[in-house]
């Protein structure tokens, strides 16, 4: 009995062992990918969402003030330094007719000097109801309209940075 289990044991040791000696060491060298920040722009607050590295996912972050302008670009712009950001996906408001209006004009004029001020590329993206879906979405996992206020806009800067993902 004792020389079976003895022999159970250097079998099982060297199945187990065996493969170890023989494998390759592998290296896998992931390829580094830019991010892609995703932003709703408001007059009071700017909502701000990244990408993850593989360009899957959108991650909604703390939202910027948006009452001055030059202090935003260059909160934006060290942003984009501080993660590699490759581009800026800035939420378009067209009206559901499909016509811009002033809001529209605004973010245009926003969304060129962004371009200006961090030398990255800046794409418009149609961000009808995305604020609607935010605070739906919200209250369905039980925040309050009133705590809302502070995340909806990063919220839907996520949700805005998420249907441009989907499409690539």
């Amino acid at each position: 009995m004792v020389g079976e289990c003895d022999r159970v044991k250097r079998r099982c040791t060297r199945r187990t062992f065996q493969p170890l000696r023989t494998m390759r060491r592998v290296t896998v060298k992931m390829s580094s990918r830019r991010r892609v920040c995703g932003i709703d722009f408001g007059k009071v607050r700017v909502g701000v969402a990244l990408s993850d590295e593989l360009g899957m996912m959108a991650h909604p972050r703390p939202a910027l003030d948006g009452t001055s302008r030059k202090p935003l670009l260059a909160a934006l712009a060290a942003l984009a330094q501080e993660e590699d950001v490759e581009r800026f996906v800035v939420g378009l408001p067209v009206e559901m007719s499909g016509g811009h209006g002033a809001a529209a004009e605004r973010v245009q004029k926003f969304a060129e000097a962004l371009a200006n001020a961090t030398g990255r590329d800046v794409e418009l993206w149609d961000e009808r109801l995305t604020t609607i879906e935010a605070s739906r979405r919200m209250s369905e996992a039980g925040k309050r309209k009133r705590s809302q206020q502070a995340t909806i806009d990063s919220a839907s800067a996520a949700l805005l940075l998420q249907s441009w993902l989907d499409t690539r």
